[in-house]
């Protein structure tokens, strides 16, 4: 028998706006029941697993070791980009190469790391394909 992913845990310190800012990355409601203050906040993204937001006293203070890789669905990546920053993302580094392979790496309202990769179309309308998409940070 084997595992599946259950939720994602995030530690934060504002467990309601960090899901918030979620919500609109994945563009899916908070739980109805989670308010400003509560320790606890989670997401129901579709198609994924949940994503809980626990908070802990201390920040952020190193890179991340793990991090999660988004691909657009309906959108390029450069316009899915310029979204999340403005909803509040912060550019960290951009790993586009001149032939449009490659990542961008953005923050959260907290610091946390997170990739934005070509969307699928993109993808396939490259002659050299997927290759060079999968982040290494």
């Amino acid at each position: 028998m084997s595992s599946t992913i259950h939720n994602i845990s995030i530690d934060c310190s504002d467990t309601y706006a960090l899901a918030g800012f979620w919500s609109k990355v994945f563009d899916c409601p908070m739980q109805p029941d989670d308010l400003p203050g509560d320790p606890e906040a989670m997401l129901l993204p579709p198609g994924g697993p949940e994503v809980l937001f626990i908070a802990v006293p201390e920040g952020k203070a190193v890179k991340n070791r793990l991090h999660l890789d988004l691909q657009p669905a309906d959108r390029t990546r450069d316009e899915e980009v310029e979204r999340l920053l403005g909803i509040g993302a912060t550019l960290v580094d951009d790993q586009t190469r001149p032939d449009g392979a490659g990542w961008v790496v953005l923050a959260d309202p907290e610091g946390n790391e997170f990739c934005v990769l070509r969307s699928a179309a993109e993808r396939a309308a490259t002659p050299a394909g997927p290759a060079g998409e999968t982040p290494s940070a």
